[in-house]
């Protein structure tokens, strides 16, 4: 399109959109925002209590004791301390969990679920846990054993690989369990985002909606899935709350993940960050227990009942690493709404979609807030970057003020 003239003020624009939200409604956003800044120090210390409390108690040792009565395989002991641990670790944590999952979204209005049925999804959780954590600890120290310097190195592929299973086989096998999804029903707004599909050789042989205003308001959407499993899926909340440039905006955005390799992005990202926190572990672990291990029952760090060691040192590493985790991962996000713009040719679709996100974020941190808690860009910073395409791609584009109680609508 022909360049905008310079008569549209991008700042103007951005604030027309920002100011509609106001008063009880941006108060409500932004104390639940800023609330989730202290969940990620309390759960972390809530993580490293249940820790130490298996520990103190050695809770951890009498696992790895059941284990040894069954077996006198190691892969057998190992896999009965992870299970166990798994198992008493998450009853711990259970009040904590109960508290920040329900009650907490509960109070803030964004949970739909009465506990029964949030229970039941929790216990499903649990469930896949305990089927997934003993083979991925079980393979951890069988490396440990085997190669007692650089078992970091080699659990950082073994996580690699897990999580590549996990996308392969979480949209066909995993998502299912929580939501029922159909195929996208066909007319106009399908060929839309199938055209835009098209144009960025994306595949878009499935597209499908799953019913997640079950469990809450919010809107979602992704493009999930390797090889054959991939998949264009859209919630029933953003079908049935926002507008059709809206929607476009939104899978625009989700194509622009798959089509700049976001996901490889990402895990290379954790990757590497896991490999530095095993390797931190791989060091402080066996000093802990030459000082404490005695007291707790741990032998060394091939002992499963280090179980516990390990945890705390990962959970305290990736706790310091939030900052950058955030960050690394926005620049995504960032580059992904740049790519929705241009692909969706929805901009003020797109600020819609960005404030409509504030029911759950602070629609306008201060620059250093952003970068430390944010892992995606502000509603400010989307609205701001929509307004901007507007006025280089939109011919005699125009300040729109939007029609009161928008963000409302369901």
């Amino acid at each position: 399109m022909a360049a905008a003239s310079g008569s549209f003020d991008v700042e103007a624009a951005t604030r027309a959109y920002l100011d509609t939200l106001q008063g009880p409604a941006r108060a409500q956003s932004d104390a639940y925002f800023e609330g989730g800044y202290w969940l990620i120090l309390w759960g972390t210390l809530v993580g490293i209590l249940a820790d130490w409390l298996l520990l103190r108690f050695r809770l951890a040792a009498k696992f790895r004791d059941i284990g040894e009565r069954l077996s006198n395989r190691r892969w057998v002991v190992t896999g009965v301390t992870a299970l166990l641990y798994t198992l008493v670790a998450t009853i711990i944590v259970l009040p904590w969990t109960i508290y920040t999952g329900f009650f907490r979204e509960k109070q803030y209005g964004l949970l739909d679920q009465a506990f029964g049925a949030w229970g039941g999804e929790q216990l499903m959780n649990l469930g896949i846990e305990l089927l997934i954590a003993p083979l991925l600890v079980i393979a951890i120290y069988a490396l440990i054993r085997r190669a007692p310097r650089s078992w970091w190195l080699w659990a950082t592929g073994v996580i690699g690989a897990f999580m590549m299973v996990g996308m392969v086989l979480g949209p066909v096998f995993i998502a299912p369990l929580f939501n029922d999804y159909t195929e996208m029903q066909p007319g106009p707004l399908r060929d839309r985002i199938e055209a835009v599909a098209a144009k960025y050789d994306i595949p878009a042989e499935h597209i499908y909606v799953f019913d997640q205003s079950k469990q809450h308001k919010r809107i979602s959407a992704n493009v999930s899935g390797l090889g054959p499993t991939i998949r264009i899926s859209l919630n029933d909340n953003l079908l049935e709350r926002t507008s059709e440039p809206e929607i476009l905006a939104v899978m625009g955005h989700e194509m622009g993940h798959y089509k700049l390799n976001h996901v490889w992005w990402i895990v290379g990202i954790y990757l590497a960050i896991f490999a530095a926190g095993l390797f931190i572990a791989s060091r402080v672990a066996p000093m802990l227990i030459a000082r404490h291990g005695e007291r707790w029952g741990v032998r060394d760090i091939a002992d499963p009942a280090s179980l516990p060691i390990l945890a705390i040192c990962f959970s305290a590493w990736m706790f310091l690493m939030t900052p950058a985790t955030n960050s690394l991962v926005r620049i995504a996000e960032s580059k992904a709404d740049a790519f929705g713009l241009e692909a969706a040719q929805e901009p003020d679709g797109f600020a819609k979609v960005a404030m409509r996100l504030s029911e759950y974020r602070k629609i306008e941190p201060g620059p250093l807030e952003e970068v430390l808690f944010f892992d995606h860009p502000s509603g400010a910073t989307r609205v701001r970057m929509a307004m901007e395409w507007k006025a280089k791609h939109v011919k005699d584009p125009q300040v729109v003020v939007p029609e009161e109680g928008y963000l409302d609508s369901e």
